[in-house]
């Protein structure tokens, strides 16, 4: 298997179906050091190093809004500034060290494995700044990116790596695998989260979950008002999801007489839905921007349907 191995792996499918523990993995088997097994032994040296978190030979690459990323900086770095925001980017001077790191000897003698999650949060500059270990990778190095979005990678990106779809898992396996985390209602959050079971714990566990509980509230009691008064700009994410799912929903009812995410939502119009669909698609892109909440809030709310 080592000896036929790519030296890049495009890692794709919607988010929270456990893309990254997979490259995690994948990482793990290839530092191994019990060369004859198929899964890692959990007993050498790389293994041990892998498991304290700080294996030589395996860097992650990702935005500093990211803990870990945040926690892994690298002796020599510039001190940040005490008002400097972290990176929601993965930036170029990450991609810079990246080809440092792969063109060393590897410290256990085996691979040099790199992780870039998610691979889409690269800009352009970024992006070439890979493209030139992809073009000419050294001997020894593995390049596994992980993308929820591998169209917006730059086609030159896409095309100098392995493609490996990762699909949603069955809903009954993933069910049981929530009822096994003690999460309650694990079907009705696994169908919100579109069948993704670690997105589903997420909402079942945390406070994302609180969030979407309110908004459908406030959906189904038809309190436009309460939802239009939203000031925390954290707030605004949960309520373009549930406005995206609802109108989903309520378009799927239409055409098929079936929802996917169990919004409650029921039969509408199903082309005024699928457009107001898209465009909280649009919407959840621009709240990482600094825009007034209050006032976006309420331009979501004002372009929903009214049939």
């Amino acid at each position: 298997m080592r000896e036929r191995l790519p030296h890049a792996l495009l890692l794709h499918g919607v988010p929270g179906i456990g893309k990254l523990a997979l490259a995690e993995q994948f990482a793990r088997l290839l530092v191994c050091e019990d060369r004859q097994g198929r899964e890692p032994c959990g007993r050498c040296e790389g293994c041990r190093w892998f498991l304290a978190g700080n294996h030589p030979d395996i860097r992650f690459v990702e935005p500093e809004t990211m803990a870990r990323s945040q926690a892994d900086a690298e002796e020599g770095d510039e001190p940040k500034a005490k008002d400097a925001k972290p990176s929601n980017q993965i930036k170029i001077e990450q991609a810079r060290a990246l080809g440092d790191f792969v063109h060393v000897m590897s410290h256990r003698g085996g691979y040099r494995v790199a992780i870039i999650h998610p691979a889409e949060d690269m800009n352009t500059a970024t992006a070439n700044s890979l493209l030139k270990n992809l073009e000419e990778p050294p001997a020894g190095a593995v390049f596994l990116l992980v993308s929820h979005r591998p169209a917006r990678l730059l086609p030159t990106i896409r095309s100098r790596c392995v493609s490996v779809p990762v699909p949603v898992p069955d809903s009954k396996a993933a069910g049981a695998w929530l009822a096994a985390q003690g999460v309650r209602n694990a079907v009705r959050w696994l169908m919100f989260a579109g069948g993704a079971p670690l997105r589903a714990l997420e909402y079942a566990t945390g406070e994302r979950g609180e969030a979407i509980q309110r908004v459908l509230r406030g959906v189904a009691a038809g309190d436009r008002n309460a939802l239009a008064g939203t000031k925390d700009r954290e707030a605004l994410e949960p309520l373009a999801e549930v406005l995206q799912k609802m109108a989903l929903d309520r378009a799927f009812a239409s055409l098929t007489g079936k929802t996917k995410y169990g919004s409650g939502a029921i039969a509408g119009d199903a082309r005024a839905w699928l457009a107001y669909a898209r465009s909280m698609g649009r919407h959840r892109t621009l709240i990482r921007h600094p825009l007034n909440p209050r006032l976006l809030a309420a331009e979501m709310l004002a372009g929903m349907p009214e049939s």
